[in-house]
């Protein structure tokens, strides 16, 4: 989620004139919440003149404004967002809501194993636990990048957070147990990386974005060593694209896994659901009951 969606109040008074007439020449499409943010944040510096400076000249050079600011807000949460680390987008509730009514619709006595692959700075992690509010939970995030697990960590101080190329380090015992399952994983062509913004371009890392010749690459490892992974009845949650969307379920079904799909036109988001099958013995032990 972009932090411009925060809506804080905006500063009264010409250095807010002036800034948004800055970065609106720099092409910044928000420039008037943008400014107000950074007016706001640079209000707690011991130099707000010197700080307001600083962030400006960073988002005329076009670092993302949550590097700017060093955070951003996903689902309710404040995360920080270090430089050269993916930006979570705000496409990313549909995610964290559709990962959180899967984790709520378990048993609430049990603990909730959460695993979340791709974590960047841990934004989807962190929402997921804070819209389980109390439940207990065992949470494991991985990223590839060492950018993104020593900003995870920051984000996710009591989960484990471990540098792994999808499953290849994650501990063993976490094999046959995981309840939800989120990877944002990568989705963008190859060849379309050019075309994204320049923000994006120049300053996220390229294996957050490349998703390969046609963007499913890695949803593709996901897919076939989710069931692995999951608990009977687990799930595996992926953002991709509306054209991509078909292929993502037929990756799914190819994998062994039920597949579905979740779309939001508000938030521009579209998410692919795999669920492990329960065993025949977990669906007579739950009839049961």
């Amino acid at each position: 989620m972009s932090a411009r969606s925060t809506e804080p109040p905006r500063p009264e008074g010409p250095d807010l004139e002036t800034l948004v007439r800055r970065l609106r020449a720099a092409g910044c499409v928000f420039a008037e919440e943008e400014a107000a943010l950074v007016l706001e944040q640079a209000g707690g510096s011991a130099d707000p003149a010197a700080e307001v400076e600083r962030m400006a000249a960073e988002r005329e050079g076009g670092l993302p404004l949550e590097q700017v600011l060093g955070w951003a807000a996903l689902a309710g949460v404040r995360v920080a967002v270090e430089p050269g680390v993916f930006v979570p987008r705000r496409r990313t509730e549909l995610m964290v809501a559709t990962a959180a009514g899967l984790a709520s619709a378990l048993p609430a006595d049990r603990e909730v194993v959460l695993l979340d692959l791709c974590c960047g700075s841990g934004a989807v992690a962190a929402a997921l636990v804070h819209a389980l509010g109390g439940r207990r939970t065992q949470v494991v995030a991985a990223d590839l990048d060492p950018a993104a697990v020593h900003c995870a960590r920051r984000n996710l101080p009591v989960a484990t957070v471990l540098r792994s190329d999808l499953f290849d380090d994650l501990p063993a015992d976490l094999r046959g147990r995981v309840d939800v399952l989120t990877a944002n994983v990568p989705y963008v062509p190859s060849a379309a990386l050019a075309l994204m913004p320049r923000e994006a371009r120049e300053h996220e890392p390229r294996l957050a974005l490349d998703g390969g010749d046609d963007g499913l690459a890695v949803l593709r490892r996901v897919a076939q060593a989710a069931p692995a992974w999951l608990a009977p009845g687990g799930s595996v949650l992926v953002e991709t694209s509306e054209e991509q969307l078909e292929a993502a379920l037929a990756t799914f079904r190819e994998a062994g896994l039920d597949a579905a799909a979740r779309r939001d036109d508000d938030l521009g988001a579209t998410v692919v659901l795999g669920t492990r099958r329960p065993s025949t013995a977990a669906t007579a032990q739950q009839a049961r009951r």
